[in-house]
């Protein structure tokens, strides 16, 4: 491991100030951060502390819930209004990680996951553009069974690996951040980025800036969510697909529904094109399956992972069907 220089923060300023220093990185349940560190593919020159900032889950007047970024994964999934009104983001959080880890692991420290692909942490062997710029991807020609078939690129063909993120991009939740030049609120679907032709930028995160708390606004749709992942095993292991979703009836029809998929993308994917598909037609298999078409119609398979597609049709189309008949 590289040799770091280590400082505790006492507040969120204090944090601010203590994360503008090059190549300072923000510990909270280290998780992911401390592992990267282990192999060497982070090595920060200083790490800033905040374990010791505010963990508080603050519920609004309208129903809404403001989530501190240092709050432990348990705590949120066990959370009473969490789990009466945002199900699915309960259900998410269980089905990421063992006990011990959702134990330590930290709200922003969720969103602020790299990816587990092979490559990424092959340093000594393996090229990589998100941990070289213009190296090159060997998964891409490579084995890439659990890698992305939406919103990928020439440079990289990663997944996110969270589920708690799935959720919170069906609930339109929204990132208050925290740095030099001021706080910042960012909808989450404009936090995290598509890999482009820089994989290496992650997400739309300032220098230095430090993720405060998550807004989750009052949606009444959301107490009839869920959260489906299929993977290899029943125990700890990544989503090869993912699904977060809530959806209203009104006498048979669509009126309200959120969907967001995982194990897809670079990115947690909110499925806008499904949505738009359903919104206002009938609650049917049929078009439940439709709308699934119509998402992964600018799906992109690579040698490995094509079953993906599929398996994210019916998975859909599994998940709507269940909250359908829930509904009725």
């Amino acid at each position: 491991m590289t040799p770091f220089e280590y400082s505790r923060a006492g507040d969120i300023a204090d944090a601010v100030r203590l994360g503008a220093a090059t190549q300072a990185k923000f510990l909270g349940g280290g998780t992911n951060l401390v592992d990267l560190m282990r192999e060497t593919i982070e090595r920060p020159a200083a790490l800033v502390d905040i374990t010791g900032l505010p963990a508080e889950i603050t519920e609004r007047d309208d129903g809404g819930l403001i989530i501190g970024a240092a709050v432990r994964n348990t705590a949120l999934a066990e959370h009473r209004a969490v789990r009466r009104r945002y199900p699915m983001l309960s259900r998410a959080i269980l089905a990421g990680a063992s006990a011990q880890i959702r134990n330590m692991a930290t709200v922003g420290g969720n969103l602020l996951q790299r990816t587990r692909c092979t490559y990424f942490y092959d340093d000594a062997g393996s090229r990589c553009n998100k941990r070289n710029p213009g190296q090159g991807c060997d998964a891409i020609e490579g084995f890439n069974r659990n890698h992305a078939i939406l919103g990928a690129s020439e440079a990289c063909v990663a997944t996110h690996p969270s589920d708690m993120c799935v959720a919170l991009a069906a609930l339109d939740a929204v990132v208050h951040v925290e740095g030099h030049a001021g706080k910042r609120a960012l909808p989450f679907g404009d936090f995290h980025r598509l890999p482009g032709d820089r994989p290496d930028q992650e997400t739309t995160l300032q220098p230095g800036e430090l993720i405060t708390a998550i807004e989750l606004p009052s949606q009444p749709i959301a107490a009839r969510s869920t959260y489906r992942k299929v993977r290899d095993r029943s125990s700890y292991a990544f989503a090869l697909v993912s699904v977060a979703a809530a959806l209203e009836l009104d006498g048979g029809k669509v009126k309200d529904i959120r969907l967001a998929l995982g194990g897809v993308a670079h990115k947690p994917w909110r499925a806008l094109k499904a949505e738009q598909a359903l919104h206002g037609g009938e609650a049917t298999a049929d078009a439940f399956r439709a709308a699934a078409e119509a998402e992964l119609t600018d799906a992109v398979a690579l040698r490995d992972n094509a079953f993906k597609i599929e398996l994210a049709k019916r998975t859909i189309t599994a998940v709507l069907g269940e909250l359908a008949g829930d509904a009725r």
